[in-house]
């Protein structure tokens, strides 16, 4: 083996270590532009419908009564 082989399997191993270490991040870009993408669409469908009711832009209330504190005389 020559100095110039030995350079060249060098580089290979290199490029290896360089694609295992790059490889999941790219997979998860991937995966995020494909999440970001389904959000898109998802917020795309909900303004284009309108809503069932007049009603159901208004949150829903409800009255909460206080507890009596311990010992209080009711």
């Amino acid at each position: 083996m020559t100095c110039t082989d030995a350079l060249t399997h060098r580089h290979w191993a290199i490029a290896a270590l360089f694609a295992l270490v790059l490889l999941p991040a790219l997979f998860g870009l991937a995966r995020e532009r494909r999440i970001d993408r389904e959000l898109r669409a998802a917020e795309r469908e909900r303004r284009a419908e309108p809503p069932e009711t007049a009603g159901a832009a208004q949150p829903v209330t409800a009255t909460r009564r206080p507890y009596p504190r311990v010992g209080a005389r009711v």
